[in-house]
């Protein structure tokens, strides 16, 4: 009897459906726990089903990893593209980082927080595209996020890419701090419901970064 032939739509509901999986199990037994045995258990199936849509652990893990930040960047775009006032838009590029961050929280450590293998390890490898493309995607939405920053800064003020970069680091470390703190639990023993400083958080980093390139200007007048 000949196999039924499964639609693409079909198709790609099964790599869902085994990305997900993935990502709990990863969660669950850490990365260097992960297999695609213990992943096959997981799923009811043959461990052969998922090398017929990956070819190895590292590719879905890679998989996993770039389907992160696609999501990441789509919440982004989403929420910064119909604002037109610089200091909003930062605002709302800050909020979606964090809400990302906290909604998403299994993929968002993967991504992040967690000592797990990134671009660099996958350098001189046959994973070498794969997580190239992964590492594009990161980039792009470093680059939207510089953008934000960048066009708080007066017009007259031509800050350096340096500078940029710099406030970059300093609103991301605060942003990734914020929420690192509240998925691993820390910020409990600080406060009972460290989620509800959400709003401030957002608030304070934003008036912080226009506040820091405010005081750029003064350096440079």
């Amino acid at each position: 009897m000949s196999r039924i032939k499964r639609s693409t739509d079909e198709l790609e509901a099964i790599r869902r459906e085994i990305m997900g999986q993935a990502l709990e199990l990863i969660v669950a037994e850490g990365y260097e726990g992960f297999s695609m045995r213990k992943l096959a258990a997981r799923l009811g199936i043959a461990a052969k089903t998922i090398y017929n849509f990956f070819r190895d652990k590292d590719e879905l893990y890679i998989a996993v990893l770039s389907q992160g930040f696609e999501q990441l960047l789509a919440h982004h775009e989403s929420a910064v593209e119909h604002l037109v006032e610089p200091v909003e838009r930062l605002r709302a590029a800050i909020r979606s980082f964090v809400e990302f961050g906290l909604e998403q929280a299994n993929v968002y450590n993967i991504m992040f927080t967690w000592n797990v293998p990134k671009y660099y390890d996958y350098v001189g490898t046959e994973m070498e595209p794969a997580a190239r493309l992964e590492l594009d995607t990161a980039m792009k939405y470093t680059e939207s996020l510089s953008g934000c920053i960048a066009a708080c800064a007066s017009p007259s003020l031509a800050v350096s890419e340096t500078a940029i970069r710099h406030e970059l680091i300093l609103v991301w470390s605060a942003m990734h701090g914020f929420v690192a703190g509240v998925n691993n639990t820390l910020l409990l023993y600080l406060t009972s419901d460290p989620a509800s400083l959400k709003d401030l958080v957002v608030d304070r980093v934003t008036r912080n970064t226009v506040r820091a390139l405010s005081l750029l200007e003064k350096e440079r007048s």
